[in-house]
């Protein structure tokens, strides 16, 4: 979309500007944050119809959700820190007819966001590719911003990541070796420095329900899985936040929170179209879905309120 750089903050040189570590290290008390997932404008209709390999011709639903969603976020009290969005931002893959007019329509709905809480975009297999290149990365951090950096929040350390590249880097492993050398600088870094806590953002999960499931589509293979837990472990990683699955899942194992939240668009389960509020306390990650219909009507559940006073 034209002149989205006015409109938009984007993650560039592998930081977000005013969420610095000089500009944010420091803990001030709790705070919120949203993390949301698969907007993926074109699903709904393709998936209905069962054709889900093509782009999606339509996407009336999802533009009406995310609208729906970013209303309900504006109006929260306290205002959210942030609010990342975990990925597949829209249905169409690189190449795709469909793709630009679901990227600008997202742009467009998205526009309307407080100017107060930044957008955090993270990249997702639907935005890159299954098989990343080093063409659909460039096309992603153009739309989007970069597709892994850090930022700080409160006092709190972010690390952003290209779960795309750990997925299958074939297309590019240039790129991914180079998110490596960046991720382990970055995890040896969080160990070392005064962050109340580390958190990742990444669009496919570790996993959806236990370490030791066996590889899926919606998961990270075994041989990534148990070696960046256990990297993240090591580093204070208190949770991993991440979409993909269309339905909410999760575990918490050897003090690592894996976080699997639904989708703003196309639910492939029982879950509602919603958001996740995540509570960051001196001591505690805590988190809760919530429907969009129940964040924009009664705003967010009472104890996690209690939690901000």
């Amino acid at each position: 979309m034209e002149g989205d750089e006015d409109i938009f903050l984007r993650a560039k040189q592998r930081t977000y500007k005013g969420l610095t570590e000089d500009e944010e290290s420091t803990w001030r008390g709790p705070f919120c944050f949203i993390q949301a997932a698969d907007p993926q404008l074109g699903l709904m209709k393709a998936w209905r119809e069962g054709d889900c390999d093509g782009g999606g011709d339509e996407w009336s639903e999802e533009v009406r959700l995310t609208q729906q969603a970013v209303q309900a976020v504006n109006g929260m009290q306290p205002r959210p820190r942030f609010l990342a969005l975990c990925g597949d931002l829209v249905h169409a893959m690189p190449g795709s007819p469909f793709r630009e007019e679901q990227e600008k329509d997202l742009k467009e709905a998205l526009r309307r966001t407080d100017p107060d809480i930044p957008l955090v975009f993270v990249s997702g297999n639907h935005d890159l590719g299954n098989t990343p290149t080093s063409a659909t990365v460039e096309q992603f951090r153009s739309a989007w911003g970069d597709d892994y950096f850090s930022f700080w929040v409160g006092g709190v350390l972010c690390l952003v990541l290209n779960s795309q590249l750990f997925f299958d880097p074939s297309g590019c492993p240039q790129l991914a070796e180079a998110q490596e050398v960046w991720l382990e600088a970055q995890l040896r870094r969080a160990a070392q420095t005064a962050a109340r806590h580390v958190l990742v953002f990444q669009h496919i999960p570790l996993y959806l329900h236990t370490p030791d499931e066996d590889d899926d589509y919606f998961n990270l293979q075994r041989v990534q899985r148990d070696g960046l837990m256990k990297r993240f472990c090591q580093a204070g990683v208190k949770a991993v936040f991440s979409g993909h699955y269309h339905r909410n899942a999760g575990g918490c194992h050897g003090g690592l929170d894996m976080v699997v939240s639904s989708a703003i668009g196309c639910q492939l389960g029982d879950d509602p179209h919603g958001v996740r509020v995540v509570v960051v306390t001196a001591d505690e990650i805590i988190h809760r879905y919530h429907s969009l219909d129940q964040l924009s009507e009664h705003g967010i559940d009472e104890d996690l309120k209690k939690l901000l006073a």
